[in-house]
């Protein structure tokens, strides 16, 4: 007769349906890893709220539940984005390291598809990043992309009329050619923003930083390999296999996310419909989102 092999028990407390396992980790007094999914594009608006994106309003309460875990070890940032706001990008990571210091507690970056220009900015809130052998890491700079239709417009016989208060509110307009002065002030803005974002990556990653400044911080973007070899990253991992390689097969990984209305939950209409607009609108804007935010993930080639 062929012997089975048995599996261990897990007890009657741990078979209680819904709060089984957390009564349990209580009694045993396992270890936590508060762990924050950090995915989609950054911005506050249509990113935030109709595309599932990233905003400082929304993760604010997630983040604060996160570091009030009994018997916490460690926050696990798990990173999938291609970038966005920078402003949100660092109300995001800002919040996160004050939190960090104030507990003392460390945090730690597990990078998915991307950690890609604002993303790699909330990366960087970690004490430690890891990513898979895949992951695209890196594109620290600032872009600006748009269209211009002032020959369209021209060709279809329209006739633009714009009346301002200020010589410079309607610069960069697309129905207008592009004007030396106005590219010029877009440029001193971008160059301020990658400023504040170079000084952020070398003041959280200091001497891991190896590669040469004109490269790491060209915008250029780079799988975890090479990332590493950058200074970008610290080690290829994964936030289940490091989290019990750090602290034991007992550690309890702990999902941390906004509460849904169990209303809208059901009916699958969270992020269809922004505050001010009706259902109709809602589905529009999030269609405009969509294709906004396939473009930030098609420049990484995603």
């Amino acid at each position: 007769m062929e012997q089975t092999q048995k599996q261990p028990k897990r007890g009657w407390l741990r078979n209680l349906p819904w709060i089984g396992d957390r009564l349990a980790d209580r009694i045993e007094r396992a270890p936590n890893v508060a762990v924050l999914r950090l995915t989609g594009v950054i911005g506050a608006g249509r990113f935030g709220r109709a595309s599932g994106g990233l905003s400082l309003t929304d993760l604010a309460g997630p983040i604060e539940t996160a570091f009030r875990l009994p018997r916490l070890k460690a926050v696990a940032l798990v990173v999938n984005s291609p970038g966005g706001s920078p402003v949100q990008s660092d109300l995001i990571a800002g919040r996160v390291r004050q939190l960090a210091e104030e507990k003392d507690i460390p945090v730690l970056a597990f990078c998915e598809d991307a950690a890609a220009s604002g993303g790699y900015w909330l990366a960087c809130a970690a004490d430690t990043i890891y990513a898979r052998p895949a992951s695209v890491i890196g594109s620290i700079g600032v872009i600006s992309a748009g269209f211009g239709f002032d020959q369209a417009i021209e060709k279809l016989g329209v006739e633009r009329r714009v009346y301002t208060a200020g010589e410079s509110k309607s610069q960069l307009d697309p129905f207008k050619p592009e004007d030396a002065t106005d590219i010029k002030r877009l440029k001193s803005l971008q160059d301020d923003i990658h400023a504040q974002f170079k000084d952020w990556v070398k003041e959280r990653r200091g001497e891991r930083l190896t590669g040469a400044a004109r490269t790491v911080f060209s915008g250029q973007f780079w799988t975890a390999g090479k990332a590493r070899d950058l200074g970008l990253i610290d080690e290829i991992g994964d936030v289940r296999s490091v989290t019990k390689a750090l602290y034991g097969d007992k550690v309890r990984l702990r999902l941390i996310e906004k509460p849904k209305g169990l209303f809208r939950r059901r009916l699958g209409l969270s992020g269809l419909e922004p505050a001010g607009l009706g259902l109709g609108d809602g589905i529009a804007e999030g269609l405009l989102s969509a294709a906004e935010t396939r473009f930030w993930w098609a420049r990484l080639g995603l």
